[in-house]
């Protein structure tokens, strides 16, 4: 590995060629940030920079990181450890997820994407010590949608946290006075099971249903406020049906779980957009719980609505899962499956005209035959 040229100011070389005819960069770290905050204990970090340039040799030496390979991997390496040091000037520690996603970022080639840095350090509501805050490129691209349209469809796998930022947008524009409440609402549909006959006053049979909006609000909001801002009508929580008939002025409004709303049910809820307000609609169409033969709302929408101004579909995949990474792969798995399965339901449609020919001309010959046995 030869040496590189004379260091500038920003801390990065220029890359300069190796003697194999690739490139070399040394990037020389301030002594402001400590190498084990960016290299991790026991260099875990510097493990998962390596799994992600696995063409580029990277060394480190004292503070001095020096990578040596393509010159397009070389780039991508210095720009890494560039937004590594911008994350850590804001205070915030580096993690493997937070490594890994930053490698993947810098491999989009949308120049109009925002930087690792940029998304990392984009908060949305910070509660008892917790920040709340975008943690891949198309979280931050469905933040920012929900900032720039009125009505927003957030489409993925479980996990990716669609209604989960929805909601901390919803929570920061009452903090704000944006709005004056926020109604969160779901269809009350079983999720392949028959619950039967529950007990208890009308509240408490829904209750279940809306659970995990309620876990959602705890997360993002002082618990002792939260009564008095439902008892006052600030925020409601309330199944899809509660919906028909409202015109719901100043509200931002999240219908979660949509794929379980039917076509018609999904036109009711739209139309419920008042003066001031913002909705944004959350959903998996992987896992709809619809009665057989219900086409579901969320993907008729898609179809109806694709083109109308001010309202925008952002589309979430198994990378932006944030929960364990076994869930990611999961969802791939199943996708997987489900291609598998569509793919040899389609094959014996195509077979069928021939093997009706084969069943026809099979019965033509029968007779022949029986009839020259007779003779």
């Amino acid at each position: 590995m030869s040496d590189t040229s004379q260091t500038r100011t920003d801390g990065q070389s220029r890359p300069e060629p190796a003697d194999d005819g690739r490139v070399s960069a040394r990037i020389v770290i301030p002594e402001k940030h400590p190498m084990v905050t960016l290299l991790g204990t026991a260099d875990s970090l510097l493990r998962v920079i390596e799994r992600g340039f696995p063409a580029a040799d990277i060394h480190v030496r004292g503070n001095e990181v020096t990578a040596t390979g393509t010159r397009a991997e070389v780039a991508l390496v210095q720009k890494l450890f560039n937004e590594m040091m911008l994350v850590l000037r804001t205070g915030q520690p580096l993690t493997e997820d937070s490594v890994e996603r930053s490698i993947a970022m810098l491999r989009e080639e949308d120049p109009d994407s925002p930087a690792p840095s940029q998304v990392f350090t984009a908060n949305i509501l910070s509660n008892r010590g917790r920040t709340i805050r975008p943690k891949t490129l198309n979280q931050q691209r469905y933040v920012d949608a929900i900032d720039k349209h009125t009505i927003v469809f957030g489409l993925g796998p479980a996990g990716t946290g669609k209604t989960y930022l929805a909601m901390a947008k919803a929570v920061q524009a009452l903090q704000a006075k944006e709005v004056n409440r926020i109604i969160l609402t779901r269809p009350a549909v079983e999720a392949g099971e028959r619950l039967g006959f529950l007990p208890g006053t009308l509240y408490e049979k829904i209750d279940p249903y809306l659970r995990p909006l309620y876990d959602a609000l705890h997360d993002m909001m002082d618990p002792d406020s939260i009564p008095r801002l439902m008892a006052a009508g600030t925020i409601e929580v309330a199944p899809l049906a509660y919906m028909r008939g409202r015109t719901l002025n100043d509200a931002f409004i999240i219908l979660d779980e949509a794929q379980n709303t039917s076509p018609e049910q999904m036109k009711m809820f739209l139309t419920r957009l008042g003066f001031n307000s913002r909705v944004v609609v959350t959903g998996d169409t992987s896992q709809i719980d619809l009665p057989g033969g219900t086409r579901s709302g969320l993907k008729v929408v898609q179809e109806i609505l694709a083109d109308v101004p001010d309202i925008h579909f952002s589309v979430l995949t198994s990378t932006d899962v944030v929960r364990h990474k076994l869930v990611g792969r999961i969802v791939d798995a199943y996708e997987r499956w489900d291609a598998r399965q569509e793919a040899e339901e389609n094959a014996p449609a195509a077979r069928k005209p021939a093997q009706r020919r084969t069943g026809k001309t099979a019965a033509a010959r029968a007779p022949r035959q029986s009839h020259r046995t007779e003779s």
